[in-house]
């Protein structure tokens, strides 16, 4: 008979080893929605016992946000991916003036708190680099200095004196992805996950796509190489040199900065205009600079560096472009940019966009792609919270790609990603309160695009 030997469970629901137990990552994640329940009812109570609502509702939101964070981020994997792509439209939450949730889902990419112990990932060391893996670096920290959403980051020394980020895979984390998304997606349908009027199957599917991606580091590797020749010495940009990779771990080259969400909370307007600018520019530039788009637009995945460019980490997550960016999202915002609703219905009948016979209401398609159009307008546009709110304020869940009045148009399936990629951007320059340039960036890098001027 084989040695029996006992298995204990950490609090993040992973087993050494690398199995996960289904259980418990389940009940964790029920436990976010039942919990808002249970604080709806505190909150009735209290203010029934004439407790100010005000502070009620501050202190109940307060405890809310710091529950799910530190959930997200201990499950990890296809949790705290969601936390993710919920902070990159923070905008969209109901009105939070202490910016409670954007400060606990802008956390999650950064926290270091919910991270593995290093003997549970240094067996993953082990079986990718080799026994000897110690070999390789002269130093290497054993305290992982960010915990992402499928692995954590140790920084160390290579063999040949640069500095690097070691990416090593959470072990379990494949397992661990099936069921958060399955979790996750039912959630997303009968409750709000995080906060009232949060509904992201859209976004679900597209992780359950994406996630599959991430966890190969082979292709993130090629990636992140395509991205390094293409920015190479580029005067706004820098990308991480891939150093070594394996299934499961990633090496590249140290980058230091200031990740955006630090600059949109502390950066001066000059700062924060400039991180925005050349984030704008890098997200329309990419397919056709690198013939990939980076679909993880989230603030967590950037640098403002010391040498004022912009540095670019986490490259798991991108659409292949070798062509550059696809000219219909252009020629779609240019057609909303004319004139009256029907020039704009006979101008989208004309490119194809609406099916033979199908109806379609201008006006909501208009107010759905009004974060794109408004600031296609100007040259220069102010990005603002404010701002957001205001133009989402207008259509029932703008967070929402497959919206009803999407469907009615005849559109590639690229289309549903570079409206993720751009929502993402809006979100992210509006969080920084940037004031960037548009339609020259517009006309520079997306096909299609033409201004009202000339569209007419």
């Amino acid at each position: 008979m084989g040695t029996v030997r006992r298995v204990t469970v950490n609090k993040s629901g992973t087993l050494p080893g690398g199995l996960a137990r289904r259980s418990l990552r389940t009940a964790r994640l029920l436990s976010l929605p039942a919990g808002a329940v249970a604080l709806s009812g505190e909150a009735l109570l209290r203010r029934a016992a004439g407790q100010d609502t005000d502070v009620v509702r501050r202190q109940l939101r307060a405890r809310n946000a710091a529950r799910t964070r530190r959930v997200l981020g201990e499950l990890k994997g296809g949790a705290l991916k969601a936390g993710q792509l919920l902070a990159t439209v923070d905008a969209l939450f109901p009105q939070d003036p202490e910016a409670t949730w954007t400060v606990a889902l802008a956390e999650l990419p950064e926290s270091t708190a919910s991270a593995l112990p290093f003997s549970e990932v240094e067996p993953v060391l082990a079986a990718e680099l080799g026994a000897d893996w110690r070999r390789r670096f002269t130093e290497f920290g054993e305290r992982s200095v960010a915990a992402a959403s499928i692995g954590q980051v140790h920084r160390g020394v290579w063999h040949d004196g640069r500095a690097v980020a070691v990416k090593v895979q959470y072990p379990g984390v494949r397992e661990a992805l099936a069921a958060d998304l399955a979790v996750v997606s039912a959630l997303t349908r009968v409750t709000a996950l995080v906060a009232r009027g949060m509904a992201l199957p859209p976004l679900v599917a597209e992780m359950r796509q994406r996630l599959a991606e991430e966890l190969d580091y082979h292709r993130e590797a090629r990636v992140q190489r395509a991205f390094a020749d293409a920015f190479r010495d580029d005067p706004e940009v820098r990308v991480p040199e891939v150093v070594a990779v394996s299934s499961r771990v990633l090496v590249t080259s140290w980058l230091d900065g200031r990740p955006l969400t630090r600059v949109a909370a502390s950066g001066s307007a000059a700062e924060r205009d400039r991180a925005g600018e050349l984030y704008q520019r890098f997200l329309l530039s990419g397919p056709a600079r690198a013939g990939w788009l980076h679909t993880d637009p989230h603030p967590g995945n950037f640098r403002l560096c010391a040498d004022g460019r912009l540095g670019v980490l986490d490259f798991g997550s991108a659409l292949v472009m070798p062509d550059g960016m696809p000219h219909t999202f252009g020629r779609l915002i240019s057609v909303l940019l004319r004139g009256e609703d029907a020039e704009v219905l006979a101008g989208l009948r004309a490119e194809g966009f609406v099916r033979p016979g199908a109806r379609l209401e201008v006006t909501k398609l208009r107010d759905y792609l009004a974060p794109f159009t408004a600031p296609a307008r100007h040259e220069r546009f102010h990005f603002s919270r404010d701002w957001l709110r205001s133009q989402f304020a207008r259509i029932n869940d703008p967070r929402n790609p497959d919206f009803a009045v999407a469907l009615q148009l005849t559109m590639p399936a690229e289309h549903l990603f570079t409206h993720r990629v751009w929502l993402g951007c809006v979100g992210v320059l509006s969080q920084l309160d940037a004031t960037v340039p548009v339609r020259g960036e517009l006309l520079c890098w997306l096909p299609g695009y033409m201004p009202p001027e000339q569209s007419l």
